[in-house]
This record gives structure tokens, sequence and C-alpha cells, in this order.
């Protein structure tokens, strides 16, 4: 596996590799001595597989509030999407930006998503699916999100809002100026 610090250190983009012959392929998509030495320490808890069946279907940007944060391990099995993570940490340095990477079957990436940042990901092709650990379990008490087209983040989304899908509790999310973070950059890492 191929470890590196996206544009924001604390979020990591993974490269697994592929070993392929006349049979198919193998990959080790997850090993947890290669993750740590990278500083990605969780005892995962939960493992989540979502499938999206049309393009344009819009997850997020959601999170957890502690005592019940979650970090997230992401990576797309079948189809491809556009995935973002957006750090909301009070104090950071990078409070309000984000990292936008596309995980795709093709291309074998995975993003480990922190605690502290708001996750969500929308569809570039039909019948996506989305394999996920999580470091916490899901609790809905402690459920949260960011308003996903929130001119304030400039996230460049492919799709705008009259060809996106999303359900009715993600279109009701605040703004990142309206958004009471639970979050402290200092108890985050």
């Amino acid at each position: 596996m191929d470890i590196i610090d996206a544009d924001i250190p604390d979020v990591k983009i993974i490269s697994a590799r592929k070993h392929g012959d006349e049979r198919g392929f193998f990959s080790e998509t997850f090993r947890d001595s290669v993750l740590r030495d990278a500083g990605v320490n969780h005892g995962w808890v939960q493992d989540n597989h979502a499938r999206s069946e049309r393009t344009g279907t819009l997850r997020g940007l959601h999170f957890q509030a502690p005592p019940f944060a979650q970090a997230k391990l992401l990576r797309v099995s079948h189809g491809a999407v556009l995935d973002v993570v957006v750090d909301i940490r009070l104090g950071s340095p990078t409070f309000g930006q984000h990292v936008a990477v596309e995980l795709s079957a093709a291309n074998w990436k995975q993003i480990y998503v922190p605690v502290g940042f708001a996750h969500g990901y929308c569809t570039l092709s039909p019948d996506t699916e989305v394999l996920y650990k999580v470091s916490q379990y899901y609790s809905p008490q402690h459920e949260g999100g960011l308003k996903w087209n929130d001119p304030a983040l400039s996230i460049s989304w492919p799709f705008d809002a009259s060809a996106t899908s999303l359900n009715q509790r993600d279109q009701e999310f605040p703004s990142l100026a309206e958004l009471t973070s639970p979050f402290n950059h200092e108890v985050a890492n």
C-alpha cells in the first residue's frame, strides 16, 4: 500500500496494489500495521456498504459528534465517486478547507477521513458501491452535517443542484457559518 498526505495533511490517500493474472486480481485493501505506521491508529468497529443506483447521488456532508465521532476509511468497489472531506475543527489552520478526490473501482484509491471532518460523496457513475470502515459505532443522536453546496466551501461538485439526488436531511444541514462545530483542532487530533 502506498499512503500519501492530501492537501490537508491529516487526510490520507491510499493506493492499494493489485496483483493480476489470467484469473483476475488479488489486492490487500487493508493492513492495520501499514496504516498505523502512517499515523492511522484506530480500532475499526464497523464496516458499511452503500450502493447508489443513479449517477449524481450525493450523500453528505456528514459527521458524528463526540463521544461517537468517527474516523472513516473508504473505497469504491464498483463505479466511481467524487469524495469530499471538509475540515470542521475549530482552531485548525485548514478550517473550512476541503480535499476532493475521485475514488473508483478503476483507480483503486482509498481515503482516510479523520475525526473532525465532514464527509460526503457524489456518484459519478450508476450502480456505485462504496465500502467503508468506521472507528466508532453509528449513533443517530450524534449525527450532524454541513450544507453540501455552501458557497463558502468552494467545492466543485460534478453536478449542480438540479442534477443531484439527495435526501431531505442532507438538504437541511447548516452552512459553515451557521455550524456549531463539536470539534476542536487540538482535541480532534
